[in-house]
């Protein structure tokens, strides 16, 4: 990890002259271990630093963080993009006994939507809504565990609109497809750390062809967002050992069903010639009618 180019970390080093003796101590430590600063509580990294809990209060309000919670927040979206797996086997949740596990997955997760749902950009959010339902054509694209999602979303618009196109960002034929496509198609890119850099490709080859691109990532740290006309950030709370699902998911689950809601008629004409499609080619399962009962 760059400590130097990472702008959390760069936000600190510009702060430094600017400290109190005792700020300067938590700064460099903060700098030097963000791995363990960003599991500390104020009186842990206080310990740590050999000053006072208030030092630390006032250290995070002269970075111009709000709170020591925001500040543990920048900190985590710096670390997590940075962790490799390796160093993941040592986060908290793998700690302590089996029996707990289950329980602190859940919490987590809990957490993650708690904080969802304070913090997301609902205008924005509401202005991806309204370019699903007017773009022509809608590319979703995403890479590893990010591709979970776009393909969540992709297949779950193609139930409530036409011209729904999946892409997989280690398809290089991803390429191809975007310059056959309209330039007034909306490209929406799902990111998630640690950031393929073929989804970095995808979102230059985007803004280079004209296409409208519209990028969903768990950090405000996302390289693909200097690319995008507009992002959104589904954050979490804490770092995860491979990636957590319920935050995104439920933005995806919003997206859609807001979009159904929104064009009702559009939408129940395009499902029944589905369902009709479906019917014809013995697609899914059915379970067989009850039999009529004997007169």
């Amino acid at each position: 990890m760059e400590n130097g180019t990472n702008p959390v970390i760069q936000h600190i080093v510009d702060h430094m002259p600017k400290l109190t003796p005792k700020g300067r101590i938590l700064g460099n430590y903060v700098v030097q271990h963000p791995q363990k600063a960003v599991f500390m509580t104020t009186k842990e990294l206080a310990a740590a630093c050999r000053v006072s809990e208030a030092t630390v209060v006032r250290f995070v309000s002269q970075l111009g963080y709000a709170t020591y919670g925001v500040f543990l927040q920048a900190l985590r979206d710096l670390v997590n993009s940075g962790m490799t797996l390796q160093d993941r086997v040592d986060l908290p949740g793998l700690r302590g006994a089996e029996g707990d596990r289950l329980g602190r997955v859940m919490a987590e997760e809990m957490e993650n939507m708690r904080q969802l749902y304070q913090t997301i950009d609902r205008e924005t959010l509401n202005a991806l809504v309204d370019q699903l339902g007017e773009a022509a054509s809608v590319y979703v694209a995403g890479s590893r565990l990010s591709y979970t999602f776009a393909y969540y979303l992709g297949w779950s618009l193609s139930k409530v609109r036409k011209g729904v196109n999946i892409l997989k960002g280690s398809d290089s034929t991803a390429f191809d497809r975007l310059n056959n496509a309209n330039p007034d198609a909306l490209v929406l890119i799902v990111a998630t750390s640690r950031y393929p850099n073929e989804l970095i490709r995808l979102a230059k080859v985007t803004r280079r062809l004209g296409q409208t691109l519209f990028v969903m990532a768990d950090s405000p740290l996302c390289p693909l967002f200097p690319f995008a006309h507009q992002k959104l950030v589904v954050p979490a709370q804490s770092i995860p050992y491979i990636g957590y699902i319920a935050a995104m998911s439920s933005v995806i689950s919003y997206l859609v069903l807001e979009l159904a809601a929104r064009q009702r008629q559009q939408v129940g004409s395009h499902q029944e010639k589905l369902e009709q499609i479906y019917l014809e080619n013995d697609i899914l399962f059915n379970l067989p009618l009850a039999a009529e009962p004997r007169k």
